[in-house]
């Protein structure tokens, strides 16, 4: 089964954009998920177990570095990395 997950992490610190740099980063590690960034969030793409041991691993990494994080994440039951959306 293949997923979206819309990301938006909160470093609570005054240098936050390193640490979410390097998340990102790390999502990036696995060449089967789909990352596509922008300035608001990070929106991945692929199967939902891949998905789900990634965040698993990259999440723990946040919280272990800055505990007073915050993570936020939409889930989708389907990919949309190739729905566009008309405004």
């Amino acid at each position: 089964m293949e997923i979206s997950v819309d990301i938006s992490l909160y470093p609570l610190q005054e240098n936050y954009e390193a640490p979410i740099f390097a998340f990102i980063k790390g999502l990036e590690k696995n060449p089967d998920i789909t990352v596509i960034k922008n300035q608001l969030s990070t929106q991945i793409y692929g199967d939902y177990h891949a998905i789900m041991s990634l965040l698993q691993d990259e999440m723990y990494e946040v919280f272990k570095e800055i505990p007073k994080s915050a993570v936020v994440l939409k889930f989708i039951g389907n990919n949309r990395a190739d729905v566009e959306i008309d405004w």
